[in-house]
């Protein structure tokens, strides 16, 4: 038996890891980098080790230190978790060899399937070993990782090697791998896979369908359980073809399967040898627990010669710390409030933490399960629109918009629903009452200089700024309490606004931290009486849209160079995404203050280019 696990990862899967770990007895065992010593992961476990350092390659990724913090803290087992070294077949072995339980497959099996090229001649599939104009569109990803990252679409010849060479340099960050490989791009299809889970007896269990095919940058967003849509005889095919890959390796633990479905054809893209950020889904269809499974797996139990029956639908959304309106640039700062009363939320923050720059910028996610997929998409969508988000901006207003949109309540979605429909999704639409609200919140106890006068009180104005744009508000005191145009004020303190509007009455929750201010779910910065001058940039001087650190510069890039529009010029890093910065028009760099290696906030300027124009 299993007495203590070290999590050999961080966030909502480690918190994950070690709730299920708690209600099994288990003790558990976190590991922490120097970015997240306050970390919630590093909190609720048991006891936690630090791993000096905060990029990934000095601390996540080095099983060495990770083998040895579990043997000094004397844990017994090892779970991975997802990402970082959870497919590295190397550390599986090294937890082995240090005479640990391993809480995953074994490691001849992960060699087999990790590399998605060796998983693709598994299943007599081959990469393309060169590309013309007639293979175009294709794909380039990173053979040891998944998430999105290592992951370029490539619709044009001249622009491969530079994605190549982004593939690599991505990859091997966040993987500790640069081997990258190119496939053909299938446009218009679904992403479908399926959860399998194998014992040492001989019992592989194919627990349905999971649909994950709405994606930003190709890490996914939604997903659900089961597949809506698909015919039978396809579906039952897609859990063929995993059982013959799990039996093909000799599979043991939790796996995914995954393909893409277009024209009612799969097509096999890979086979993930450990748990999915999206393995919730399963469970609440299948009412079992996943890692507890794992952890019986490791410890020698066998499975049920069948598995549960499935029941119901289940559906996911990742909430992140990102603004997809600016190229879902990540988000920095202080969480103040993160509650989404209703759902399953499995998170990696809780109220008063900060989000760093180092790794992924994912908070949480919510799930929901209903008896039908309409009602579960109901849930979920009304959950995410009355959740209490205070902090940096998230994607919880796109999530909302996506899943009431038509073609996704139509199950008609494909991976190219947010090129087509993100502007859309993202177009500023704040209560516009939200601005009166924080006024009159702020208002609530106020000194008026003393009693009542005859003469009427001066108007008073207030400015906020809401989704980029400035907002101005009027109300006035009066013997009858505050008053505004056209609105009754039915109550107002300084944690709850009731306003009556065309005889509806109105309420807002309201919360204030510093100058940022939230009137129910619209989030609102209260901006000076007197405007402060505007910082003097000169044109086209590139700005960091975010805090990160200067991974590279153009190759050759210098004051003086000519450069056209929009062609990439530096790139930055953060949150394990690379973010690329274009030139904003045709002309010649005149000011360059990147540099590769530096730490830069956002707003700093990395360079200028001056255009004639």
């Amino acid at each position: 038996m299993i007495d203590s696990v070290l999590v050999a990862n961080r966030g909502e899967i480690a918190c994950r890891i070690v709730r299920t770990c708690r209600e099994l007895g288990i003790r558990t065992v976190a590991v922490h980098s120097d970015a997240d010593a306050k970390a919630l992961h590093a909190r609720v476990a048991d006891a936690a080790v630090r791993l000096p350092g905060a990029a990934p390659a000095d601390t996540y990724l080095r099983g060495d230190l990770i083998v040895r913090a579990a043997l000094a803290s004397g844990a017994d087992a090892v779970h991975p978790g997802y990402g970082f070294l959870s497919e590295n077949a190397g550390f599986a072995r090294a937890v082995l060899g240090a005479g640990l339980k391993w809480i995953g497959p074994p490691p001849e099996a992960i060699e087999a399937m990790a590399s998605k090229t060796r998983a693709k001649k598994l299943m007599g599939l081959e990469p393309l070993a060169t590309v013309t104009a007639a293979d175009l569109p294709v794909l380039v990803k990173a053979a040891a990782g998944g998430g999105g990252r290592g992951m370029r679409v490539v619709r044009d010849l001249a622009g491969l090697d530079a994605e190549l060479t982004a593939a690599r340099a991505e990859a091997l960050g966040a993987f500790g791998d640069d081997e990258v490989f190119i496939e053909p791009y299938v446009e218009g299809g679904r992403h479908v896979e399926v959860q399998v889970l194998a014992d040492t007896h001989g019992t592989v269990w194919t627990l349905g369908t999971r649909d994950c095919t709405l994606q930003r940058r190709h890490q996914k967003v939604i997903e659900e359980a089961p597949a809506p849509g698909l015919a039978p005889e396809l579906a039952d095919s897609l859990c063929a073809m995993a059982v013959r890959a799990a039996r093909a390796v000799d599979y043991v633990g939790a796996g995914t399967v995954e393909f893409l479905v277009a024209d009612g054809r799969a097509h096999f893209l890979e086979m993930n040898t450990r748990l999915q950020v999206e393995h919730p889904v399963t469970e609440e269809v299948f009412g079992i627990d996943l890692v507890a499974l794992q952890i019986r797996i490791a410890e020698g139990a066998a499975l049920d010669r069948e598995p549960p029956r499935a029941r119901g639908h289940a559906i996911e959304a990742r909430l992140y710390a990102e603004d997809p309106a600016r190229g879902w640039a990540p988000q920095t700062g202080t969480v103040h409030r993160l509650d989404v009363p209703g759902v399953r939320l499995d998170a990696g923050y809780a109220d008063g933490d900060t989000i760093g720059v180092h790794y992924d910028p994912m908070l949480a996610k919510a799930v929901v399960h209903a008896p039908t997929r309409a009602e579960a998409v109901r849930r979920l969508a009304g959950a995410l629109e009355r959740a209490e988000i205070h902090g940096p901006v998230t994607n919880r207003d796109l999530l909302v918009r996506s899943l009431r949109h038509e073609e996704f309540t139509a199950a008609r979605m494909d991976t190219g629903f947010y090129d087509r429909h993100l502007p859309g999704l993202t177009e500023p639409a704040p209560d516009p009452y939200a601005p009166l609200a924080a006024a009159l919140a702020g208002a609530h106890g106020r000194s008026r200089f003393g009693g009542w006068r005859n003469l009427p009180s001066q108007e008073q104005v207030k400015r906020y700024l809401v989704a980029g744009e400035e907002h101005e508000v009027r109300y006035r005191h009066t013997r009858e309490g505050l008053t505004a145009d056209g609105v009754r004020v039915v109550h107002a303190d300084a944690r709850l606004v009731v306003l009556e509007v065309d005889g509806v009455r109105r309420k807002f929750e309201m919360a204030r931290y510093g100058d940022q201010v939230y009137a129910g779910p619209t989030a609102l910065t209260a901006l000076p009486r007197f405007r402060e001058p505007a910082a003097d940039h000169a044109p086209g001087s590139l700005l960091a849209p975010m805090p990160g650190t200067v991974v590279r510069v153009a190759e050759g890039l210098a004051v003086g160079s000519a450069v056209r529009a929009g062609e990439p010029l530096l790139w930055l890093e953060a949150m394990k995404m690379e973010h690329k910065i274009t030139a904003p028009a045709t002309g010649t760099v005149t000011a360059l203050h990147a540099t590769p290696g530096e730490q830069v906030e956002v707003g700093a300027l990395l360079a200028v280019v001056h255009s004639p124009e």
